[in-house]
């Protein structure tokens, strides 16, 4: 299975794709930490533009095949990029499950954007106003929606857990 977290930056998505990977024994697939790597190897650009979501579904891929499943986490703020992690699984022959995630409360997700720590070396964060001026497309009627204001990672990742119906290593 592929599960795809996107949402904006602060709405705590790495958080709940981190909890839900070592719950799951699974493989976390972080855009933002591909990207730095990227922007560390020395290319000149100081934008990566795609590379890192092309690298992403490329490691993505390897692990679905190997029967692992995959927590891809990222802002995923397209349609474009939304639809190449489904081609992703479907070329893998596995289900993919888009979780959106937000917070409702705009007072707590500016507190978390401006106070919000890298955990990334030379990870710059966006600003509020970067958040709230980014392209960001409608995902429409098909993602899971995760509202981070009122629950706990916790509660959360039980709550995906049934929804989803799987269960990790820690049931075999």
């Amino acid at each position: 299975m592929l599960i795809v977290f996107g949402g904006l930056p602060g709405s705590g998505k790495t958080t709940l794709a981190r909890a839900l990977a070592e719950r799951l024994g699974a493989v976390h697939v972080r855009v933002d930490t591909i990207e730095q790597a990227i922007k560390a190897s020395g290319i000149p650009s100081r934008d990566v533009g795609p590379a890192g979501y092309v690298v992403a579904y490329g490691v993505a891929e390897d692990n679905l095949t190997l029967g692992s499943v995959v927590i891809a986490d990222s802002v995923n703020p397209l349609d474009i990029t939304r639809d190449a992690w489904l081609r992703v699984a479907a070329r893998s022959a596995v289900t993919a499950v888009e979780v959106e995630v937000i917070c409702s409360d705009k007072i707590e997700h500016r507190r978390r954007v401006e106070t919000r720590k890298t955990d990334v070396e030379g990870l710059v964060k966006p600003t509020w106003q970067e958040t709230v001026d980014r392209v960001y497309d409608d995902w429409g009627q098909r993602p899971i929606v995760v509202d981070t204001a009122a629950k706990d990672v916790q509660e959360i990742v039980e709550a995906l857990i049934a929804r989803l119906g799987i269960a990790g290593p820690f049931s075999i």
